[in-house]
């Protein structure tokens, strides 16, 4: 039996996401029931991605047992309950920055960056053309990832996994971390203080001794702090008080509080496109980057992706127009189209290594373990005399993929307007319905009300750092990163025998370092001017 070639085995994909268990018929027509379950999870990852507190993991980790239940344990249920979760994951990607243009309250921790473009245009009566931008941009972004996935993911996962063992791992996390802290920080001792306080945080509870670090004997602190409770709070309900206590002062002064409306053109041109279109292909391209490595994120690159962007906005702007951080229409393209492009080029470690890019894929993982029929790893690639069902599987998910994308451009985009309605509702009215949805979330996600008082005292923190103009970003990198960085220093640290000089053995773990180091020191020498 001759080799079946590779586009054999695309339309074998094509078939099985197509040619599967019928939904029902439209016009004669046979809807299969992974288009169907795809399109519901898009809407569903739209939805929650907008509500503040929810987003993409919460969906998933209470659909997935669903999901298992009803299809069932069998080769049949592989793609829809994965296409639904494909649907989960690049919806709420979209829907995130609907809060954050809006409401200044991210739906997801990559959508913070949004939040500093997107809510200075949202005040300024441009809150509909925000979101078309965000749109845009967003789909933009993980339709080029997407594309790298089918054509590179067997080449660049093997290649990523060649060169970094986890020695450089390690030292990429602390790269990751200094360039945090010290360019997005605000200031460099901003910026380190909150990614320290961010790292203290995630260490309590947590670690290999034979008793709870850092839990001063406390129960609700012997088990670790929740990583829902601290990002949501630090993020989501420390914005919430601050927006509160603005209005407040605004009805004081004024007797009563200012609604926004829009105003003036709304609708994205050519011209608006030929605009953000450098950004977007910027950001596209270091998002793909970073979700080929294993386990760095959406965040990272939502950050990196806007760093980036202001310094090519500050170097090529007209003097009339909005800087980064005041409205700036190419800020929103950049983060956007970053922390969106993240999502394919994840499923490259997935595939190819079975190591998870971000939390939702865990989640895919999960999937393919639970029902059968899928093992990620180095033989899902593989082409043999027989039909290798594991890469049909493959390139039907890559299949379910473009289904999203299309839908997100058509369907999202609707959604997306119409959720530009709710800049009309009062915001001292949704502002309190916002926080009810998200201390709900919380205590579904971890049933436990300590999860609740955990959320309102990382709110508080996350208050107070806004009063003093301390970025919360670089606490919930650190908070998010400080487990991964532990585990796998750890690891390394023993891998290599126990050599304390791991670090700087390595030449390319060397250069991560010394890059971290004169991170830091040459933020610590700008001017002070330079820094907001």
């Amino acid at each position: 039996m001759t080799d079946l070639g590779t586009l054999d085995y695309i339309w074998l994909g094509v078939l099985a996401v197509f040619q599967g268990p019928e939904a029902f018929s439209l016009l004669g027509l046979p809807i299969s029931v992974t288009v169907v379950m795809v399109t519901f999870g898009l809407i569903l990852g739209i939805v929650v991605g907008a509500t503040p507190g929810l987003g993409s993991v919460i969906a998933m980790a209470i659909s997935l047992p669903i999901l298992i239940s009803v299809f069932g344990f069998n080769s049949d249920a592989l793609l829809p309950v994965l296409g639904f979760l494909i649907g989960v994951m690049k919806g709420s990607t979209v829907g995130g920055a609907v809060p954050a243009i809006l409401f200044n309250t991210p739906g997801t921790p990559d959508a913070y960056m949004t939040t500093l473009d997107g809510y200075p245009m949202a005040r300024a009566g441009k809150a509909r053309k925000a979101l078309r931008i965000s749109h845009f941009s967003s789909v933009s972004g993980d339709t080029f990832s997407d594309i790298v996935l089918i054509l590179c993911a067997p080449f660049l996962a093997i290649l990523v996994e060649a060169y970094l063992d986890l020695p450089e791992k390690t030292a990429l996390l602390i790269l990751s971390l200094s360039f945090i802290a010290a360019v997005v920080g605000g200031s460099a001792a901003k910026g380190l203080l909150s990614c320290g306080l961010g790292l203290l945080a995630v260490y309590i509870g947590t670690g290999e001794d034979f008793y709870p670090r850092l839990s001063l004997g406390a129960p609700a602190l012997s088990d670790g702090i929740p990583i829902t409770a601290a990002v949501i709070g630090i993020l989501v309900i420390g914005a919430i008080f601050f927006e509160l206590e603005g209005l407040w002062h605004q009805s004081r002064k004024a007797g009563r509080i200012e609604v926004t409306r829009d105003e003036g053109d709304q609708r994205l041109h050519w011209a608006d496109i030929r605009r953000i279109l450098p950004y977007i292909g910027r950001s596209a391209l270091i998002g793909t980057s970073i979700g080929a490595l294993p386990g760095i994120g959406s965040t990272l690159a939502a950050t990196i992706g806007y760093a980036t962007g202001k310094r090519r906005h500050d170097r090529n702007k007209a003097k009339e127009d909005p800087a980064f951080g005041q409205g700036a229409p190419e800020g929103i393209a950049a983060t956007e189209a970053a922390n969106s492009s993240v999502s394919g080029a994840n499923l490259i470690p997935v595939l190819s290594l079975g190591i998870p890019g971000n939390t939702a894929a865990v989640f895919l993982i999960l999937a393919a373990e639970s029902i059968g029929g899928l093992n990620p790893g180095p033989a899902v690639f593989k082409f043999s005399t027989e039909q290798n069902p594991e890469l049909v599987i493959a390139f039907g998910l890559f299949t379910t993929m473009i289904i999203a994308n299309l839908l997100n451009w058509t369907v999202g985009g609707a959604m997306m307007r119409w959720l530009g309605v709710l800049v009309r509702i009062p915001k001292h009215y949704l502002l309190p319905v916002v926080l009810l949805l998200t201390l709900t979330s919380l205590y579904v996600q971890e049933t436990a009300m300590s999860a609740v008082w955990f959320g309102f005292g990382f709110g508080l923190l996350g208050y107070f750092m806004k009063r003093f103009g301390i970025s919360p970003l670089p606490f919930v990198i650190g908070f998010v990163l400080g487990g991964r960085l532990e585990a796998t220093a750890r690891q390394a640290f023993s891998a290599t025998g126990g050599d304390p000089f791991f670090l700087l053995k390595s030449p390319i773990a060397a250069i991560f370092i010394l890059a971290a180091v004169a991170v830091v020191y040459f933020s610590f020498r700008k001017p002070k001017a330079a820094n907001p």
